[in-house]
């Protein structure tokens, strides 16, 4: 076996000695790596620094994903859905609606553009509070609480019942309104005009349709305010509303579309501890005869006339300067006699020392009178005013 060994060395010397060479700078850099592991050499830091900066990429894009995947199938509770359809109770008070309602509701025009409304409104509220007070002998005060622009389907549905609600038609507008009394000023008009004493509320019986004798009361009041809406409007443009009926089911009192936009203007009627409210509704069908004039802005309430600015006009237009031509005659020629007139030419006017001179501002005829001579200058005496067309 040695000698195999020692015949084996002797045939392979240069190999084995290659070999062990090999062997020993092996065994240097695995000593040379383990003393760098040990002393804390930064390369192998490094590396490990960005194998975890690799992993915590990734966790967080997983996070990321996971959160979008949750999002994604998370099912809304109940204050988000009314939210998003506009149905919040918080803001159902008078705020502006949100969502699906309000991409419905956007296409209805504002009352906001009619300024001169709230004039004419302005004035009913102001007769009114002197026409009930004749009529209910009482003290009465009427109060403006809001208006607002709303479909006129959904105004009905919203009517509180039970109520009388009064279809009215505008004559020269041809077309219909509505005025709605609640339960409250219903049973407080009927106390006060029987003669019910103060201080004590007026007794209500639900459940039961109102009488004739209720519905009479009611009627008359509605025509006093429908006399005092006529009165408001008369300024802006003359209008007769006249009483058409009276119903006690909204689905009877259909004067519009449910579609279609309407102003509804709601009044407060108080009479000390007694008192209810009165809404008064007018399509915008009802209001388009005078649009125009409900378009136009205002200066207090003589809606639109400065009767100052109107006499210093009428002063300023008194002083001033006009040119005045005086006519002898006039004829109708050919063109061709006209050129062919030359220095010297003549030519004969229709007009005597008698005749009449007519005095023109522009084209227009002013005044009629006859020549003749004050001083150094032709004077003319004016005779009379000339008649002009008038259309």
């Amino acid at each position: 076996m040695t000698n195999q060994d020692e015949g084996g060395q002797g045939r392979s010397a240069e190999e084995e000695e290659a070999l062990m060479k090999e062997w020993a700078a092996m065994a240097e850099e695995d000593a040379g790596g383990s003393a760098t592991s040990e002393g804390g050499g930064g390369g192998g830091d490094a590396m490990a620094d960005e194998w975890e900066a690799m992993l915590g990429a990734g966790a967080g894009e997983g996070e990321a994903t996971a959160a979008v995947a949750r999002d994604a199938t998370r099912v809304l509770n109940q204050d988000e859905i009314d939210s998003l359809l506009g149905f919040d109770e918080d803001g159902a008070g008078g705020g502006d609606k949100s969502g699906i309602q309000a991409i419905l509701n956007s296409a209805l025009v504002s009352y906001e553009r009619l300024p001169m409304l709230e004039v004419v409104f302005d004035r009913l509220v102001r007769m009114m509070s002197t026409s009930m007070r004749n009529f209910t002998s009482d003290n009465v005060e009427v109060s403006l609480d809001n208006i607002l622009s709303l479909r006129f389907g959904d105004y009905l549905n919203s009517i509180p019942l039970p109520a009388m609600l009064a279809v009215f038609k505008a004559e020269e507008w041809d077309n219909f309104g509505l005025l709605t009394v609640d339960s409250s000023l219903i049973y407080s008009i009927v106390d006060v005009l029987l003669g019910g004493r103060r201080g004590t509320a007026a007794m209500r019986i639900e459940g039961r349709p109102y009488t004739t004798i209720e519905r009479n009361l009611v009627e008359r009041m509605v025509h006093v305010v429908l006399s005092d809406l006529s009165a408001a409007f008369d300024p802006l443009s003359p209008v007769t509303f006249r009483f058409d009926r009276l119903e006690t089911n909204p689905r009877f009192a259909t004067i519009s579309r449910p579609s279609n936009a309407a102003i509804v203007a709601k009044l407060r009627i108080d009479m000390e501890d007694r008192g209810g409210r009165l809404e008064l509704l007018l399509p915008y069908a009802t209001l388009e005869p005078v649009r125009e004039l409900l378009l136009q802005m205002f200066m207090g309430e003589k809606f639109g006339r400065d009767s100052i600015w109107e006499t210093h006009l009428a002063e300023e237009l008194w002083m001033t300067e006009v040119e005045l031509e005086a006519v002898l005659d006039q004829q109708v020629m050919n063109l061709r006699d006209v050129l062919a007139w030359k220095p010297g030419s003549k030519h004969m006017l229709n007009a005597t020392p008698d005749s009449q001179v007519e005095m023109r501002c522009g084209q227009v005829g002013m005044f009629r009178g006859r020549m003749g001579r004050k001083g150094q200058h032709i004077a003319i005496r004016v005779d009379e005013t000339s008649r002009r067309d008038k259309g």
